[in-house]
Order: C-alpha cells, then structure tokens, then sequence
C-alpha cells in the first residue's frame, strides 16, 4: 500500500487509497453523528443548545481531537483522541482513545486503523508515553483488530462506574 503525506498543520494528512485522514471540522458536526449510528447509538440526538455548547467546547479545546477518515466524499471512519496532562511519567502526559467507529458499509478496508495511526502521530508529537483505549465489545474480531493496532489487554485493568 503506497501512502502519501502532505504538509499540513498540525499534523500530515495522509492519503491512501483515495482516502483521507484528517480532523474533523467544525461544520460537519451532522456527518459525524451520523457515523456513530453505526457505533452504538440508536439515533441521531436532538439539535439542541446542550449539544451545539458541547459541540463548541470540543472544537475549542486544544487537547480534544476527532479524526476522521473521509472515503467516496462522506465520512467513514473516525476516533477521538485526548491527550492528558500528567504529572506522573516525568510529567508526560498520556492519550486516550475513545468512540472508534467505521460505517458498516467500509469496515475491514483500513479505515479505522488509519484512524489509529494519526491518533498515535499526535500522542507521539504531543510526547505521551502511553495511549489508552477501552472497548466494550466481546468480539474476536474487535479483539483482535485492536491488538493488531498495537494495543494489549494484559498491562492495565480497567474498571468502570457508570453514571
């Protein structure tokens, strides 16, 4: 697979196979909540000062970034990326993975794991000396995608408290 880099701030867009990886812009808020109906939510949210305000803070916050994969003109893919300050680790902060999702219609082309690298560029430009992700899924299939994204599963636990 030949893959192509470009000057771009604050990181390369990376071209491969007509795809693009990139974060997302401020207008295309609606795209993306359409993609995440093929995470695990079960609609599209209302339109709403809470969601436009959270919207804004998100674009507005430095250490927030959505990358997305655009494919055939749409978005296909996409993760979050948070990068953490810390003051542990010779005060490197550390990034965190969240809301992974590829359209049903792409899955299994690279999208998402292209997704994945970027997010490590950035951990690495921002100096973090880990990334974490966690996944609810039981799937082999996710499983293994994400150990083979170099991820594993026997470092750290995880514990959840739901609100």
């Amino acid at each position: 697979m030949a893959i192509s880099t470009f000057s771009f701030a604050p990181l390369a867009m990376t071209v491969l196979n007509k795809m693009r990886i990139r974060e997302i812009k401020k207008n295309e808020l609606s795209e993306l909540l359409e993609l995440y109906t093929h995470l695990h939510e079960l609609g599209l949210p209302e339109d709403s000062e809470h969601l436009q305000n959270t919207w804004a803070a998100i674009c507005n916050d430095k250490s927030h970034h959505i990358i997305v994969c655009e494919a055939d003109g749409k978005l296909v893919s996409s993760c979050v990326c948070v990068i953490i300050p810390n003051l542990t680790r010779n005060i490197r902060p550390y990034a965190f993975i969240e809301n992974v999702v590829t359209h049903a219609d792409y899955r299994g082309k690279g999208y998402a794991t292209a997704c994945l690298n970027y997010a490590k560029d950035l951990a690495l430009k921002a100096d973090c000396y880990k990334m974490m992700l966690l996944t609810g899924s039981k799937s082999e299939r996710t499983l293994n995608f994400y150990k083979r994204a170099g991820y594993n599963c026997t470092d750290k636990t995880a514990f959840i408290q739901w609100m």
